[in-house]
């Protein structure tokens, strides 16, 4: 038998109570009212912060090279790309000349689309995100004008020499030098025991069949092409002087001013010379009375011995070369007794002299594929060059200090 459901009383609301609630309730609402809009311009403010402070920068117009802007945004992405080796100002002539490249290859009728570059991007290891198809592009069409407009640039025969070459310290040893060779001493031999420059040596100093423009690049001088291409067949060149070119070897002259044996430290003044000969000049000025600090600011080829007038203040041992250090910390060395001349082949020096002999010419000679590979990127590189000097380029940078600052932070 089912119980009947006893159903409970109504509560019945007084005209009063009525009223009460529903002041409550208008209360209610007014606070929830008044507290979203304190929420809502509390996120206002804060969005406005953020959109002032931070989104704002990155929109702003950075970079411009003729009507392609760039802005922060895309600048800090460059730095990330690039990280600690290049510096903020590096970054910034990397955009400007990746920008200059993709409108010069325009102009020579040389793209790459968008899809070949979305290919590469999928191809790299790991994969590069789209931030960086500019880069790719960059280096896609440098590859497409160098093996494609550069190389109808590049002839494939042209005017050689085949030359052979030796680098020497000094006049004098390269004079001592020549007599051997004209006395029938072998070119090669020599040049492989004495040259101080790497591709003569390694080479006993037969650099080849060499075009116009080949010399410079793989010699870093522009004496042996001058020679080559106006010397006669079979004539040794006298000593030629090169004052820029490095070479590793160097002298020191060297003075122990103080030794602390418990330390093991030595106070030290020293000036590098580039060659035995110019060591021997200087140490004859010293002996004749000419100041050290004088003499070391205007002939060192040592940095830090140049800027502060040859004193190295106290050294351990391991500091300077194994060349020094024998000298400096050797037991028998006498105190405020300027040393001869010590030899140093891990120093590098400049300044040396170049013997030379054309061996053979011809006119109209095949070229190498090494040799034109190396014309076509000498073609490329003037090319990229150009682009800068050329007047119809406007190239803008509106980076200053503090807003490279604020890039790296927010990096």
């Amino acid at each position: 038998m089912t119980k009947k459901k006893i159903e409970k009383p109504r509560r019945e609301f007084t005209r009063h109570q009525l009223s009460q609630w529903q002041r409550q309730k208008r209360r209610q609402r007014i606070v929830f009212g008044i507290g979203i809009s304190i929420i809502v311009a509390v996120l206002g403010i804060m969005g406005a912060g953020w959109y002032i402070s931070q989104y704002q920068p990155l929109q702003q117009t950075v970079i411009r090279v003729n009507d392609t802007e760039f802005n922060m945004n895309y600048y800090i992405k460059m730095l990330k790309y690039y990280g600690e080796g290049y510096s903020p100002d590096e970054v910034v002539r990397v955009i400007e000349q990746v920008e200059l490249i993709r409108q010069g290859a325009m102009k020579l009728g040389v793209t790459v689309s968008d899809s070949e570059v979305d290919d590469e991007l999928k191809e790299r290891d790991p994969p590069l995100s789209k931030d960086y198809r500019d880069l790719v592009r960059a280096e896609m069409l440098i590859s497409k004008l160098r093996d494609g407009y550069f190389e109808q640039q590049v002839p494939l025969s042209a005017e050689q020499r085949h030359i052979m070459a030796m680098f020497l310290e000094s006049e004098s040893q390269a004079a001592e030098v020549r007599a051997r060779l004209e006395s029938g001493e072998d070119f090669g031999k020599l040049a492989e025991e004495l040259s101080l420059e790497n591709l003569s040596r390694s080479e006993s100093g037969d650099l080849g069949w060499r075009p116009r423009g080949i010399l410079p690049v793989t010699m870093g001088t522009s004496i042996l092409e001058e020679y080559a291409f106006s010397s006669e067949v079979g004539v040794l060149s006298q000593p030629i002087y090169d004052e820029a070119k490095f070479k590793r070897l160097g002298y020191w002259l060297i003075e122990v001013l103080e030794m602390e044996e418990e330390s093991e430290e030595a106070h030290v003044q020293a000036i590098l010379l580039g060659s035995e000969e110019e060591a021997q000049s200087a140490k004859a000025r010293l002996e004749a009375g000419e100041d050290f600090a004088a003499l070391a600011e205007e002939l060192s080829q040592h940095y830090y011995s140049k800027e502060n007038r040859g004193d190295l203040d106290w050294l351990p041992p391991g500091v300077m070369s194994p060349a020094f250090d024998e000298f400096v910390f050797d037991s028998e060395v006498k105190l405020e007794t300027i040393s001869e001349p010590v030899r140093d082949e891990v120093a590098v020096t400049k300044g040396g002299y170049w013997l030379l002999k054309v061996l053979e010419k011809e006119d109209n000679r095949k070229i190498s594929d090494d040799d034109r590979d190396l014309l076509k990127v000498k073609a490329l590189d003037e090319w990229g060059n150009s682009l800068w000097d050329d007047p119809e380029n406007e190239i803008e940078s509106y980076l200053n200090s503090e807003t490279k600052a604020w890039a790296i932070e927010r990096l």
